[in-house]
């Protein structure tokens, strides 16, 4: 029976369990056996557990949106401001408890100032950007986030205000909006954005007003753009954080929705009304500290106003918050563990629970996740977080979502791209695998013969009959086996140490070539019988003569 072993990673410091060796020479010979495709003993893959595929059987559980795999641009990284500061600036000053932030400043109320550091406006017209989104399409742009609740649009082509009217925190140019608009069309991306709900937008009683909106839609349609979709508020469960008014509760919220879904349906009746766009709520990470409104007295007060169900997920907070959100951290060494990946579940059935009562049969959207909030952790940007960004893919599929959409496109630590040089990130090169054999029927892969081997299947993009199967392998020290029926190819990411922040395709480094050109992801064949994946591995198998027919 034939075998085919991709060599794992090393364990991240700090994790608890033994690291496994992975010299350059044990890397070569491995790399010669897969190119050989010679099958490998026992002894050699540690007695792996066995299970199988059964592609052809694969029963269909579902389907999903063709932009599924989306992203975020910040309305700060638009406009320019303060966003989260790079962990080295950080380090190098002291750790600051969350007092509270400047009036008028553009920090989250009841964030410290020194968590944050400015940020020059976002270049969306770069070609390295435009063509590596664009190799992510066809997707959904959000350009929305906290700041954009109290961005006012500037609607004139005379030089902007250097300072933000009373009620504002900062401010959004022409230039800067049709720069959105270009971009999405560039990138094959549809516009999903929120809008301005802070003090500065309000009526003498306290009622939201369409002025900021208004601007925003006539502005938007008059250079050939528009807004396929779109949240009320970012995250109204942390209203306070982001620039609500004083005592602003479940029942402002229901007043505001009476105006704000009226407006939108006479306005821009094409326009999805996503909501409520909720965080915090349902699993570990939930940050009371500052005030949170619940989701369920919001959906209450509002009425079933929304067209798709919208919230946001964030399985914890990142160091930078951890003065300010006291146990919601997490650790390098948890990274792969059940407990971490399954939390993506756990809050999915929380919100899903409430739709079913409040929305019921609305699609569900998550328009904002990464690893946690505040920028991401320390180890965002590497190889060990692409077990999380992929494994949540494949599990709220599973689930029904019809968009995930990715915070963020290139900035901060949980960016796809760097954010100086828009150089792909691990997750990145997993998200252009995704994008090229995910397809949008989602199947049930069957049993895994271990808890610590996470299956996923769909049909194979652009194959007929095809399905793709991604197999990802979370335990640090074992290999595990399954045995395919058929002739396929392999795609099998690895790194040489887990918060590396450099990503391998079977063994190859992955790398953009001369003109930033996407390197060619070519599989390996891979023949019928046993296929082992290595200890901390992801693979994507693609079976194009599987023959399912709920693929057809």
């Amino acid at each position: 029976m034939t075998s085919t072993w991709i060599s794992p990673a090393t364990q991240p410091t700090g994790a608890s369990e033994p690291i496994q060796d992975t010299s350059g020479l044990l890397l070569r010979a491995v790399g010669l056996l897969i190119l050989l495709q010679a099958p490998l003993s026992e002894a050699q893959v540690g007695h792996p557990q066995v299970g199988q595929l059964v592609p052809a059987t694969m029963a269909r559980i579902g389907t999903i949106d063709q932009r599924y795999q989306s992203f975020n641009v910040e309305m700060l990284e638009v406009t320019g401001g303060d966003f989260w500061k790079p962990y080295a600036s950080l380090d190098a000053g002291s750790k600051t408890k969350p007092d509270p932030s400047p009036a008028g400043s553009g920090v989250p109320a009841g964030m410290s100032p020194n968590l944050y550091q400015y940020r020059p406006p976002i270049d969306l017209s770069n070609a390295r950007l435009r063509k590596l989104a664009a190799a992510l399409g066809p997707s959904y742009v959000r350009v929305s986030g906290t700041w954009a609740n109290t961005t006012y649009f500037y609607d004139s082509d005379t030089p902007a205000p250097k300072v933000p009217p009373a009620g504002f925190g900062g401010v959004l140019t022409r230039p800067q909006w049709k720069g959105v608009i270009d971009f999405a069309r560039a990138i094959d991306a549809k516009l999903v954005s929120s809008f301005a709900t802070g003090v500065g937008v309000r009526d003498a009683a306290g009622v939201w007003t369409p002025v900021e909106a208004t601007k925003v839609l006539q502005y938007t349609q008059s250079i050939g753009g528009s807004i396929a979709a779109a949240e009320f508020m970012n995250e109204p469960t942390m209203a306070a954080m982001g620039g609500a008014p004083k005592g602003y509760d479940a029942t402002s919220y229901g007043r505001d929705l009476a105006v704000f879904v009226p407006f939108v349906k006479n306005r821009a009746p094409e326009m999805i009304v996503l909501g409520p766009g909720s965080v915090g709520e349902g699993g570990s990470f939930s940050p009371t500290t500052v005030g949170l409104l619940k989701s369920e007295d919001l959906l209450a007060a509002a009425g079933p106003v929304f067209d798709a169900f919208s919230y946001h997920y964030y399985g914890g907070a990142s160091d930078r918050c951890a003065s300010s959100m006291p146990g919601a951290g997490t650790t390098a060494a948890a990274a792969l563990s059940q407990q971490w990946l399954a939390g993506t579940d756990q809050v999915e059935t929380f919100y899903a629970k409430l739709r079913d009562r409040f929305e019921p049969s609305r699609p569900m959207w998550i328009t904002e996740t990464a690893d946690t909030a505040c920028g991401g952790n320390r180890w965002a940007s590497t190889f060990l977080d692409t077990f999380r960004y992929v494994d949540q893919l494949g599990r709220l599929a599973q689930r029904g979502l019809q968009v995930v959409i990715h915070n963020t496109l290139a900035s901060s630590d949980y960016g796809l791209l760097d954010e100086s040089t828009y150089a792909p990130r691990p997750n990145y090169w997993a998200a252009l695998l995704w994008r090229r054999l995910m397809g949008l029927t989602v199947l049930d892969p069957g049993p895994s013969p271990s808890s610590k081997l996470h299956l996923y299947a769909h049909c194979l993009r652009g194959e007929p009959g095809g399905v793709a199967v991604l197999a990802i392998n979370t335990d640090r020290t074992s290999p595990v086996s399954i045995t395919i029926p058929a002739e396929g190819r392999r795609y099998t990411l690895t790194a040489k140490r887990l918060e590396d922040k450099r990503v391998q395709l079977n063994l190859q480094q992955l790398r953009l070539g001369a003109d930033d050109a996407l390197p060619p992801l070519n599989g390996l064949r891979t023949r019928a019988g046993k296929t082992t994946f290595a200890p901390a591995s992801i693979t994507f198998i693609t079976l194009p003569g599987a023959g399912n027919g709920s693929c057809s």
